[in-house]
C-alpha cells in the first residue's frame, strides 16, 4: 500500500496551494521541492491579486471573473499578506481610447463580486495626489481596485498550513526518478541522501520545469505543448509618496505596472518575452530594462533610468501553448491534464496558473483527481492562512495592538512583522520586554528570535531564504549582513519542519 495518497513535484504557489487543500480534506500528501519554497516563478511575480484587466481584450471572461471573485476571498483569507490597492489608469493619446478604458473598467466592476473593494471612478489628476508624479499633460484618469500580495510569503504560508494539516513538505529535495506501476515510486535525493517514497497519484506542478520533470524524471513527453514566457521587473528608489499603483499602457499596447514596494522603493514590470535558455540563471536583459524605463517615462515627470535600479528579477511562466502569435497574447488560464491508464497510477500535469487563482486551481485539480481518494468537501473558501485570523479592516488595529503589547517595537518594525506574520508575531516575540531579549539584530531589526522561528517553522535554511522570500530585507542588506546571517543560521544546526 502506498505511503501517500498524493505526491506533488513543485513547491511554488500551484504545488503548495494544492497540498494545503488536499491535506485539509484528509488526503495524505507529500510535496517535494528541489530548492526553497517559492524560489522560482512564484517569488518573481508583479505581487498582485488582480483580475487581469487586459485579459478582457482577449475575451477571457471566465478567467477574469474567477480572478476577480478570488480577490476578496484571498483578502479575507490572508489580510496580513493581501492588501487593497487603488490603481490609476491614465489614457494615453494614440492608444486605447478613454471611452474603451472606461467601458472596460465598468465591465471589470460588473464581473467582480465586490463587497470590500470600491468600484472604479474618474479622477481629476490636477487636484489629486495620484496625479502629482505624472506629467502635466495627464489631466484625468481612471481609478480602480485590485490587491497587492507578498507572493513568496503566500507560498510559504500555504505550505505551512498544509504541514499543519498533516502534509509532508520536503524542500531542497530533488525527485530524480519515478517508476509508474499501480502506484508511483519516487526516488528522492536530499543533498546526497537517497530516499524512496510511494504515492497513489502524482502531480507535476513544477512550473517552468514541468518539461524537464516530464523528460528526465517521469520519462514520458508532456501531454500538451508548453510555452515558456519570461517576465522581468526592476526595483528603483521610490518615485511617488502615496500608496496607489499605476497601470500604464506601453507604446506597443502592452501594459506596465508601477507599484509602491517595500516602503522605500517602486516596483516596475513586467515584460513578456518568449523564453529559451537556462532556468537557473534568469535575469532581465538590458533591452527589457530599457523597455520598462521607456514605458514609465512616457508618464512620469521624474525619469527612471537603467542605472538607478537597486534590484531586478525575472520569472518564467509555463503556459499552455495555444499558438498565439505574441507572448502577451498567450492564455494565462490554467490547464489541467490527467493521464489515467488502466492498471497504472494516475498523473496530473498543471500548466499555467496565477497567484490570484491558485486556490481555485487547487479545487479544480482535486475535482479531477479527488475520486481516487476518500476526500472531504471543499473547505478553503472561508478559511484563514496562518496568522490571518482577523478581518481585512482590522489590519491597523492589529498593528496598534502589537505595538501596545510590545512597546519596544517601533511603528515600522511592528508593521513589518504584522504584514508578514499577522497574529503569529507572538510565537517568537513571546514575553520579551526589549529588543535585546530577542537576540542580536541583523538587518532592519531582523532579530535572532525571528530568524530562529523561520528556520524552525518555515523551512528557511539560508540568508537568501530569509532576506528575499520570507521578507524583502535583502533590499537593505549588505554583503556583511548576509554573511553574518548565514553564520547564525548555520549555528542553529538542523532546520525544523
Amino acid at each position: 500500500m502506498a505511503e501517500f495518497d498524493l505526491a506533488i513535484i513543485g513547491g511554488g504557489i500551484n504545488g503548495t496551494g494544492l497540498a494545503r487543500d488536499a491535506a485539509g480534506r484528509g488526503i495524505s500528501v507529500l510535496l517535494v521541492e528541489m530548492n526553497d519554497l517559492g524560489s522560482g516563478t512564484s517569488s518573481a511575480s508583479s505581487k498582485l491579486i488582480h483580475g487581469g484587466l487586459r485579459y478582457l481584450e482577449h475575451g477571457a471572461f471566465r478567467l477574469v471573473r474567477e480572478a476577480l471573485n478570488e480577490r476578496e476571498v484571498l483578502l479575507r483569507m490572508a489580510p496580513h499578506l493581501v492588501r487593497p490597492m487603488r490603481f490609476m489608469l491614465p489614457p494615453m493619446p494614440g492608444l486605447r481610447s478613454a471611452l474603451l478604458l472606461r467601458f472596460g473598467l465598468i465591465l471589470y466592476d460588473l464581473l467582480g463580486a465586490r463587497k470590500l473593494l470600491p468600484g472604479s471612478s474618474t479622477v481629476d489628476l490636477t487636484h489629486h495626489a495620484i496625479g502629482q508624479p505624472l506629467k502635466r499633460t495627464f489631466r484625468y484618469g481612471f481609478e480602480y481596485s485590485d490587491c497587492w500580495v507578498d507572493d513568496s510569503r503566500l507560498v510559504v504560508l500555504n505550505a505551512l498550513d498544509a504541514a499543519e494539516h498533516g502534509a509532508v513538505i520536503r524542500t531542497r529535495t530533488r525527485c530524480t526518478r519515478v517508476e509508474r506501476r499501480d502506484e508511483w515510486e519516487l526516488v528522492l535525493n536530499a543533498r546526497g541522501r537517497r530516499d524512496v517514497k510511494t504515492a497513489r497519484v502524482l502531480v507535476n506542478a513544477a512550473g517552468p520545469w514541468i518539461g524537464a520533470v516530464a523528460d528526465t524524471v517521469i520519462r514520458q513527453p508532456l501531454p500538451k505543448a508548453v510555452r515558456l514566457i519570461k517576465g522581468s521587473h526592476i526595483v528603483v528608489r521610490r518615485h511617488f509618496d502615496h500608496d496607489y499603483g499605476y497601470l500604464l499602457q506601453a507604446p506597443d499596447r502592452r501594459v506596465v505596472f508601477a507599484l509602491p514596494f517595500a516602503q522605500d522603493f517602486t516596483l516596475i514590470g513586467t515584460t513578456d518575452e518568449n523564453f529559451v535558455g537556462d532556468l537557473n540563471s534568469l535575469a532581465p536583459e538590458p533591452s527589457e530594462i530599457a523597455y520598462l524605463c521607456e514605458a514609465v517615462n512616457q508618464y512620469f515627470r521624474d525619469k527612471v533610468t537603467p542605472d538607478e535600479f537597486v534590484w531586478s528579477f525575472s520569472g518564467v511562466r509555463a503556459l499552455y501553448d495555444d499558438n498565439a502569435d505574441r507572448p502577451e497574447d498567450v492564455t494565462r488560464d490554467y490547464e489541467l491534464v490527467l493521464d489515467q491508464r488502466d492498471g497504472e497510477a494516475p498523473l496530473l500535469t498543471i500548466y499555467g496558473g496565477k497567484i490570484t487563482t491558485h486556490r481555485k486551481l487547487a479545487e479544480a485539480a482535486l475535482g479531477r483527481i479527488g475520486h481516487f481518494f476518500e476526500a472531504g468537501a471543499r473547505w478553503t473558501a472561508g478559511s484563514k492562512l496562518p496568522g490571518g485570523e482577523f478581518a481585512p479592516d482590522e489590519l491597523d488595529a492589529q498593528i496598534a495592538e502589537t505595538m501596545a503589547r510590545w512597546p519596544f517595537l517601533s511603528a515600522p518594525h511592528a508593521r513589518r512583522l504584522v504584514l508578514a506574520y499577522g497574529r503569529r508575531v507572538e510565537r517568537f516575540i513571546k514575553d520579551a520586554q526589549s529588543m535585546d531579549e530577542l537576540g542580536p539584530s541583523f538587518v532592519d531589526n531582523l532579530s535572532a528570535a525571528e530568524v530562529r522561528y523561520l528556520v524552525e517553522n518555515e523551512w528557511a535554511q539560508s540568508a537568501d531564504d530569509v532576506l528575499w522570500r520570507r521578507s524583502k530585507l535583502g533590499l537593505k542588506a549588505t554583503a556583511e549582513d548576509c554573511m553574518a546571517l548565514d553564520r547564525f543560521i548555520a549555528s542553529l544546526g538542523k532546520p525544523g519542519r
